[in-house]
């Protein structure tokens, strides 16, 4: 999969509210009720991940999730970004 350019990411973000780019990944923060919902959403999105082969960088606080995504393979954010970020999008909706 291609790596996006700078402009593409940032036209793409435009369908992404609350994500950023920042340092070659797409990023964004979700806080929830409390701890158990967020690793309850954190248990749905990470199905979502090892069906798409494509697994974020992220990190739970207590009811915080901070998510990364980049594409390793490539070296930066590719449409594979966009798709998880598009899905988990859908779970945090769907709760």
């Amino acid at each position: 999969m291609a790596k996006l350019s700078e402009a593409e990411i940032r036209q793409h973000l435009q369908d992404l509210k609350g994500w950023e780019y920042n340092d070659g990944a797409i990023e964004t923060t979700f806080e929830f009720k409390n701890f158990k919902e967020a690793f309850t959403i954190m248990t749905r999105i990470a199905f979502e991940c090892e069906a798409q082969n494509h697994h974020p960088d992220w990190s739970n606080v207590y009811k915080t999730l901070n998510i990364r995504l980049n594409t390793h393979d490539a070296g930066g954010v590719t449409m594979k970004d966009f798709e998880l970020a598009q899905r988990i999008e859908e779970i945090i909706e769907s709760d």
